[in-house]
């Protein structure tokens, strides 16, 4: 279920060619003893083709699989969390396994709704109206998680009253799920060859395809680490060791908290979005880290006012 936010969070927005041309900030990871080495292994790019199956002129793409996988195994987590009494006070989780069936398309539309609004408000807005049918064309790339993340919210509020869903532990269970479509979505962008980092000379750097000959940080892979993996791993043992679920806004808190830090220190080895570059003159400042900073001030207020485990709204 949450894996569509994923989706979302694959924030592929596209690549091109153009995103070596960014001026390059300084890479944290080389030093001068860095610097005065020669490149001395780099690791080959797999060149994974984008299209896993083409059936005449159908295309089916590991950008959409991922999409697929994210909604699947986040459906699936959902149902079990919700399903688990021992997650929840009293033995009995406000939700249903019908809850979750139902928000699917819910989720889906605010994922894909809001991703591609958000990119196109956040991030390309000239492109898309000098060429308003660009904006259509969602399988070139083009998403973005904060605005992925707004859709799924609006989306979780109008079902929550609609269904009469306690909203925060709706979110909750949303927001354990997501880990699962960010790690596929930063997986997918990784086989597209987008969203590259910047020039670097540590041995684990990588050649993109369109990125120019420099080897570059593998970005999209330390976000699938640390927004799908290591997140993962926190709301796991949350969920199941310290009964987090019991007190409403504690593990979206969380969440947003550990994407929007994650999600900041990351972009120190990616290159911004061509169109934009680095904002204010700074050489370092991303529209990512700006979006990402609200994230964290909310997580940190979620937390903070999380209600005790028996005092459920």
């Amino acid at each position: 279920m949450a894996g569509p936010l994923a989706m979302a969070a694959g924030n592929a927005r596209l690549t091109g060619a153009r995103r070596h041309d960014t001026p390059a900030r300084q890479d944290p990871c080389d030093g001068p003893a860095m610097n005065a080495m020669p490149f001395l292994s780099v690791l080959t790019y797999p060149q994974i083709d984008p299209v896993f199956l083409q059936v005449g002129p159908i295309a089916l793409r590991w950008y959409g699989l991922a999409y697929v996988a994210g909604i699947l195994c986040g459906w699936l987590y959902g149902r079990a969390l919700v399903s688990n009494p021992r997650l929840w006070p009293g033995g009995r989780s406000p939700l249903t396994r019908e809850d979750i069936d139902d928000f699917i398309v819910w989720i889906t539309i605010g994922i894909v709704a809001g991703g591609r609004i958000g990119h196109i408000l956040f991030y390309d807005f000239a492109r898309i109206a000098a060429d308003p049918i660009s904006a259509l064309r969602i399988w070139e790339g083009g998403m973005s998680f904060h605005g992925g993340l707004i859709g799924v919210t609006i989306a979780m509020i109008i079902f929550a009253r609609r269904h009469s869903v306690p909203i925060f532990s709706l979110i909750d269970v949303v927001a354990a799920s997501v880990p699962f479509g960010l790690f596929f979505g930063r997986i997918a962008n990784f086989i597209n060859g987008e969203l590259w980092g910047a020039p670097t000379s540590v041995s684990w750097a990588m050649v993109f395809p369109h990125a120019g000959p420099e080897p570059r940080h593998p970005s999209q892979l330390y976000e699938a680490l640390l927004e799908g993996v290591l997140i993962f791993i926190v709301l796991r043992i949350m969920t199941h060791h310290f009964h987090a679920l019991g007190r409403p806004r504690l593990v979206s808190g969380a969440f947003v908290l550990l994407y929007g830090l994650a999600r900041i220190f990351v972009e120190f080895f990616r290159l911004p979005d061509p169109q934009l570059g680095y904002l204010l003159g700074t050489g370092w400042l991303t529209m990512g880290m700006v979006l990402s900073l609200p994230m964290v001030l909310i997580g940190l207020w979620a937390i903070a006012t999380a209600p005790a485990a028996d005092a459920r709204p």
